[in-house]
């Protein structure tokens, strides 16, 4: 009885094998982790650099209205008063 029934995959084999090559997504994630690390690390640089080589910044100069509050609160008179 068995030998009447033949089925359709028995010369079909399916053999394992491990895959070569890296993983796409291994590869997107290397690289874009790459470019966020160097951009990283380029901004600590011109970071370093900026403050060692420009000069400070200049404050913005105090109107004399505001001066004048100022030596009120104070308690010194404001001159030409």
């Amino acid at each position: 009885m068995s030998d009447e029934f033949e089925f359709a995959d028995k010369g079909n084999k399916i053999y394992e094998t491990e895959a070569k090559g890296f993983n796409p997504g291994l590869i997107v994630l290397l690289v874009v982790g790459g470019l966020v690390v160097m951009f990283l690390v380029g901004n600590f640089v011109l970071y370093y650099y900026a403050q060692k080589t420009l000069p400070p910044r200049k404050k913005k100069p105090v109107s004399k209205k505001k001066m004048k509050r100022e030596r009120l609160k104070q308690g010194v008179s404001a001159p030409g008063e």
